[in-house]
C-alpha cells in the first residue's frame, strides 16, 4: 500500500503524506468537547451523505478528510476550529478511503455518473455505490455554487474506528498542549480512556516548527 501513495517528496511543500479530520462545532458541544467524545470513543461517525449519491439511501454516509499542506492547517482551522486528528493517508487508503474526484457540472463524465446512479436507485448492491461517494460535481445551481476543491477532500465510506495508536498527531491550541497531555496520561493511569502518545501541533504553527516536531 506504501508503494501506492509514495510519491509525496518530503520537500514538497504543496503536499501532505497526512490527511486531517477538523473537528467543528455542533448543536450539542464545541470543538473541544466534540474532539474529546471522539478521541474517548476511538471512531469518527459518519453521519451525512457526499457526493453524486448524497440524496440516496443506497450511496453510504462518509468521514470527511482534508489533505491540506501542513503550513495551510490555519486555513481550515480559521473556518472550523483548532481541533483535529491526523492520519496518515496509508491507514484511510487500507480501509477503504481516498481522495475524491471531480466531474465538473454538465462535462460528458459528470452526465455520465449522473446516469450509472440514477439507473442504480433501488439496487443497493449495484457497484456505482462505491463510487458515488468520490464524486463531487463542482458547477452553478441556480443562485448558489458549489466550488469547494481547495480543500483537497478524501472521503471514508462508514464510520472509521482507530485505536490510539493510529493518529499520526493531533492538533490542539499551543496552550492547550501540556493539559491535554496529563489529560491523555490520567485517563490511561485510571483506566477512563485511551492515551494519545502523538505529537501534538498548533494549527498555527509554521512549517519549520511542524516538521521540527513531526520528526522520528
Amino acid at each position: 500500500m506504501k508503494k501506492l501513495i509514495g510519491s509525496t517528496h518530503p520537500n514538497w511543500e504543496d503536499m501532505s503524506p497526512f490527511v486531517v479530520h477538523f473537528t467543528k462545532k455542533s448543536a450539542t458541544g464545541s470543538e473541544y468537547a466534540n474532539s474529546i467524545s471522539i478521541l474517548a470513543s476511538r471512531c469518527l461517525q459518519a453521519k451525512n451523505r457526499f457526493g453524486m449519491g448524497k440524496n440516496h439511501t443506497e450511496s453510504p454516509p462518509c468521514v470527511c478528510f482534508s489533505e491540506v499542506p501542513l503550513h495551510q492547517l490555519k486555513r481550515f482551522a480559521d473556518a472550523r476550529g483548532p481541533y483535529g486528528i491526523v492520519f496518515r493517508k496509508e491507514f484511510i487508503v487500507a480501509r477503504d478511503g481516498g481522495p475524491i474526484l471531480y466531474a465538473y457540472q454538465d462535462t460528458p463524465h459528470a452526465k455520465a455518473t449522473r446516469m450509472l446512479i440514477e439507473g442504480a436507485v433501488g439496487k443497493p448492491n449495484d457497484p456505482i455505490w462505491k463510487i458515488a461517494p468520490f464524486v463531487d460535481q463542482p458547477g452553478h445551481y441556480g443562485s448558489s455554487s458549489y466550488f469547494y476543491e481547495w480543500e483537497r477532500e478524501w472521503r471514508h465510506p462508514g464510520n472509521l474506528v482507530f485505536n490510539e495508536a493510529d493518529p499520526a498527531f493531533l492538533i490542539i491550541p499551543e496552550d492547550l498542549h501540556e493539559a491535554a497531555r496529563d489529560f491523555f496520561d490520567n485517563a490511561e493511569r485510571e483506566q477512563l480512556g485511551p492515551n494519545y502518545k502523538c505529537p501534538f501541533i498548533a494549527p498555527y504553527w509554521g512549517l519549520e516548527k511542524i516538521k521540527g516536531i513531526l520528526k522520528p
